[in-house]
């Protein structure tokens, strides 16, 4: 049972605890039935945990690079500069920069700091960051200097951005949390690329639940053996983290980096972004290039923004979104920049009408949400959430899986590494299981046994993307809706399959601390207007609160 709970938070299918899941059999796969309540894994006892820390991180190493640079950067200083970086949105910081009062090496040393400070090896260490790019105090300088020449060009212009670490950036491993792959270094992906092109500032890799939580099955999320147990700074040993783009979204919300780049399969953003209280976005399939990044799926994967407001994530989204003709399904560009920030402070609700899920109704967060949605101007009309399945979901995943990891090992990672097959690399962690493999590689040993012809694989897809398409498409016509509302990433699985995008924002805490977020659905490519529906709900209702420990 405990090992079907775990699958379905890897397949985000549902997730702690929906309520309409008791009256709906929508989320289920035709291997077999989605247990109904999965409330336990919103908690978790760290007992649980068979390992906490990383075996493959030395701190020390992690950190001579930076000591020099460092040395002068006191106590003093980073409390003195705490309120012009801590919890502000990016447009702040950068006006903070523009007046002197901030330079981006203050501000990039201010992060590193606060990454040494609460990241590894003390009581409130939250193991959320894998690596750091060793150049990024010297390339933060460099920005300094081109600001005084009047370069400045994008907002997330000399701003620090942590990579989820299944994204290949130039200097640093790309290791997707895996032994195997500790060795992978590799060029820059395209986004990585992008966010460059724009100024950002690579400051280093977020952890993850290794392979993307397609790896081990039995295991908790956010755990890698890489990169040890990522922890919850809401709750550390005790809420979970959502996965798979776990680090990203603790880092973000305990304010390691100005934001973060995580990826999504089905509700790896949504679950981690909510989870701990930031604002993240599963882009439309194609919109964000992928290529460069350690897939599962090369037909349902994306990266998007992690971020701890609706704002930031537009600046990121800018910044990354573009054509890429490597990747099968890259979208043209059709829009110039600044797209998705441009009058994004003037948005509306006035007149959008909103489906939101009767099942839902007993969330008492969710409701006051709609509450607010509705003071903002909104329509909200209550659906029910249709019975459509996802049958082959996980076959997808296995088949998809067993030669696109193939494709990038061959393309865009590390040739010296030897992996020619999945089979490769379970051969590898069996070689040193407790260290690689401590929960064992369930999921791995799936996609190695799974196998289907051309046509079969064909069919699967086709029903899954007809199947998710028609559980938004028909209450959305039927009703005349712009969109639907949900919780976290209870209908993760039916955005990805139908390729649509979800955006997370806060919306609360239950009695027990634990972090919700209200989740956006809409339409191919209706990215804009989920950034705005989210940016008047988060500017109306202000639900975010920083983890008290992490100030």
């Amino acid at each position: 049972m405990r090992y079907l709970i775990l699958l379905c938070l890897v397949l985000s299918i549902v997730s702690c605890k929906p309520s309409e899941e008791k009256t709906s059999k929508e989320n289920t796969t035709n291997e077999s039935e989605a247990p109904d309540d999965l409330s336990d894994i919103s908690t978790k006892d760290f007992r649980e945990f068979k390992v906490l820390d990383s075996k493959y991180i030395n701190t020390s190493e992690l950190w001579d690079v930076f000591n020099d640079d460092l040395k002068d950067f006191t106590g003093a200083i980073y409390n003195e500069l705490k309120p012009l970086v801590l919890d502000q949105d990016i447009p702040t910081i950068q006006k903070h920069i523009n007046t002197r009062k901030l330079s981006y090496e203050q501000l990039t040393k201010f992060y590193l700091y606060r990454i040494r400070k609460f990241d590894r090896e003390n009581e409130l260490s939250l193991n959320s960051v894998i690596a750091l790019n060793p150049n990024v105090i010297a390339e933060a300088k460099q920005k300094d200097r081109e600001l005084l020449n009047k370069m400045l060009k994008h907002p997330i212009f000399g701003m620090p951005i942590l990579l989820k670490d299944n994204i290949n950036a130039s200097g640093m491993p790309t290791t997707a949390g895996a032994v195997a792959l500790k060795d992978n270094t590799a060029e820059d992906a395209f986004i990585v690329s992008q966010l460059k092109g724009g100024g950002a500032l690579i400051l280093g890799k977020a952890n993850l639940s290794e392979w993307a939580y397609f790896f081990c099955g039995d295991c908790p999320s956010g755990y890698s053996a890489v990169g040890g147990q990522t922890l919850n700074p809401y709750g550390r040993k005790t809420i979970d983290t959502g996965g798979s783009s776990s680090g990203s979204g603790v880092a973000v919300a305990a304010n390691f980096c100005a934001a973060a780049i995580g990826s999504e399969t089905s509700g790896s953003i949504l679950s981690p972004a909510s989870q701990n209280s930031t604002v993240g976005f599963k882009p439309t399939i194609g919109l964000v290039s992928r290529s460069g990044i350690v897939p599962i799926s090369s037909t349902l994967d994306t990266a998007g923004p992690i971020t701890k407001n609706v704002i930031d994530n537009a600046i990121v989204l800018d910044a990354i979104f573009g054509e890429d003709l490597s990747d099968s399904k890259s979208i043209s560009n059709i829009w110039e920049r600044p797209f998705y920030q441009k009058d994004l402070r003037n948005a509306s609700l006035k007149g959008k009408r909103l489906g939101a899920f009767k099942g839902l109704m007993e969330d008492e967060l969710y409701v006051n949400a709609i509450s607010v949605l509705k003071a903002q101007g909104a329509e909200i009309i209550e659906i029910e959430a249709a019975e459509i399945p996802l049958p082959g979901f996980l076959r997808l995943l296995n088949l998809d899986m067993k030669t696109d990891v193939v494709t990038y090992l061959n393309t865009y990672g590390n040739k010296d590494l030897g992996f020619t097959s999945i089979e490769d690399i379970m051969a590898f962690n069996e070689n040193d299981s407790l260290n690689a493999m401590p929960y064992g590689q369930k999921l791995f040993q799936g996609v190695s046994d799974d196998s289907a012809t051309e046509e079969e694989f064909a069919k699967i897809k086709g029903v899954l993307k007809t199947n998710g398409k028609r559980f938004f498409d028909e209450s959305m016509k039927a009703h005349n809706l712009d969109g639907v509302l949900s919780i976290n990433n209870y209908h993760a699985g039916h955005a990805a399959v139908a390729e649509y995008p979800a955006l997370t924002v806060p919306m609360g805490y239950t009695d027990l601390g634990v972090p919700k977020g209200l989740t956006f659905i809409s339409s191919r490519l209706r990215e804009k207007q989920l950034l705005e529906w989210a940016y008047v709900y988060e500017q109306a209702s202000k639900m975010r609160k920083a983890p008290k420990n992490y100030n």
